[in-house]
């Protein structure tokens, strides 16, 4: 191929060399196109030229080579490829130059070259490349012969490559028999332990049907066994018949005579129960006398009156019977049935109760609205009932407390929380103790010192109701 390469107008024709005559043409001759270049060879002369361009004086840099003898070195062939090969074409003047300095640095060889002559040993591209530059006589020979060894080069390899993959080939073919032999082999062996399971397997059949045929013979004789004791089975059932039938006439006479025996009982109890009712009456007159002959005052402090007054938190052992008071139960409609019992006594989470059931309203407005259902609940049933709230110090502006409601304050320190726990401690064993509460620790904790878990809400339908 020619050194330099087609233009963008897509022309195919190669330029020919302007100016003055190579040194190995005579000046009479006419001018001769370029040869065409092997494309290592139109490399070697590119990286030649762009090696030696920097050593060049400025005026002696073609213009269009000036930008490009400022690139760095490896990038100088790459990106001024098309420049200098154009100007090496063009510019005759500039290729003596070149062709000067390049031969000068290649020595002996360069010497060989301008005489015409070849090293036998010498690379054929680098002959081909000093040629071109130089121009001797018979400079196109040399590029020819190193055109052709190139060639020669590159078909030697293509060979070498067919013969290695030829020698791979063959490798991997001989290979492969040597796997095949070897599963030839394993199969040989596969079906040699074949035949001797299919042997087996035949002599296992033979034994299965003999154990087949002395089986079935047992089974005859199992049925004949089988229909022998059904029929004994069946009489035996008869008789279980007649004996549940006899059974059951003596069960109804056992039952009437039962009958009998409770109508006996009830009247025993009746007569116990109005002597039990004359000895409570009894019990009750002396208990009267008692309390007038020991001149016994009316109480007038209750359990949570002392908790109320005390100013530090006293553990206290859980009653022996407390647990069997406690309920474990959250339902709402207990309410009105626990405060039913005698001497009930309701604690209530105030501003658990308050939030819930009417948590639009201001603090103040919610205690009010409280406390004054909590005195129509103690109206109604007469119990006693405690609603605390969360506050270090009593809180002014209350409504007057109705009767029969006890209001409380956490001191500082303590929550309502330990507050409510700590009345309900102070609770005597048997007394009932409701606690109304959301929370589910409050809860708990009471319900081990046996009170009453409510949820807030059963006490506010029950305010809605009042």
């Amino acid at each position: 191929m020619p050194l330099t390469e087609p233009h963008d107008d897509h022309s195919s024709a190669e330029e020919p060399v302007v100016g003055a005559h190579d040194a190995g043409e005579s000046p009479s001759a006419p001018l001769e196109p370029e040869p065409t270049l092997p494309e290592p060879v139109r490399q070697r002369i590119v990286a030649l030229t762009a090696a030696v361009l920097p050593g060049l004086a400025a005026d002696e840099v073609p213009v269009p080579l000036r930008r490009v003898a400022k690139f760095a070195p490896n990038r100088r062939a790459r990106l001024g490829a098309p420049a200098i090969a154009a100007q090496l074409t063009a510019d005759p003047l500039f290729r003596q130059r070149v062709s000067a300095r390049v031969l000068a640095d290649a020595g002996d060889l360069g010497a060989a070259v301008v005489e015409g002559t070849a090293p036998a040993a010498a690379d054929p591209v680098e002959v081909a490349a000093l040629a071109y530059l130089a121009r001797p006589r018979g400079w196109r020979e040399l590029i020819e012969a190193s055109g052709a060894a190139v060639r020669a080069e590159a078909d030697s390899a293509v060979v070498a490559e067919l013969v290695r993959e030829a020698e791979q080939r063959a490798t991997r073919a001989e290979h492969d028999r040597a796997v095949a032999r070897v599963e030839a082999e394993k199969l040989r062996d596969e079906l040699a332990r074949v035949r001797e399971e299919l042997g087996q397997l035949r002599e296992e059949a033979r034994q299965l049907a003999r154990t087949l045929r002395e089986t079935q013979v047992r089974e005859r004789k199992v049925t004949e066994t089988l229909a022998t004791e059904r029929g004994r089975a069946a009489r035996a059932a008869a008789d279980a018949d007649a004996e549940l039938r006899r059974a059951r006439a003596r069960l109804a006479e056992a039952e009437a005579a039962a009958g009998v025996a409770r109508v006996s009982a009830k009247e025993a109890r009746s007569v116990d129960e109005a002597k039990l009712w004359l000895l409570l009456e009894t019990i009750g007159q002396a208990a009267v006398g008692l309390r007038r002959e020991l001149a016994l005052d009316p109480v007038e402090k209750l359990p949570a009156d002392f908790v109320a007054d005390a100013f530090a938190d006293q553990s206290a052992a859980t009653p022996a019977g407390a647990a069997a008071r406690a309920r474990d139960t959250d339902d709402p409609a207990r309410l009105d049935q626990l405060l039913a019992l005698p001497k009930a006594h309701l604690v209530v989470d105030g501003y658990n109760v308050t939030k819930r059931g009417f948590g639009e309203m201001s603090l103040e407005q919610q205690r009010k609205r409280l406390i004054s259902g909590l005195g129509g609940i103690a109206a109604q049933t007469g119990d006693e009932v405690t609603v605390v709230f969360d506050g270090a110090e009593r809180i002014h502006g209350l409504p007057p407390t109705p009767r029969g409601v006890r209001v409380l304050f956490s001191r500082k320190g303590e929550t309502a929380d330990e507050l409510i726990r700590r009345l309900v401690r102070a609770e005597p064993a048997g007394r009932p103790v409701v606690v109304v509460s959301s929370d589910r620790e409050v809860a708990d904790g009471v319900r081990r010192h046996g009170a009453y878990p409510l949820g807030a809400d059963s006490l506010v339908r029950r305010l809605a109701r009042s």
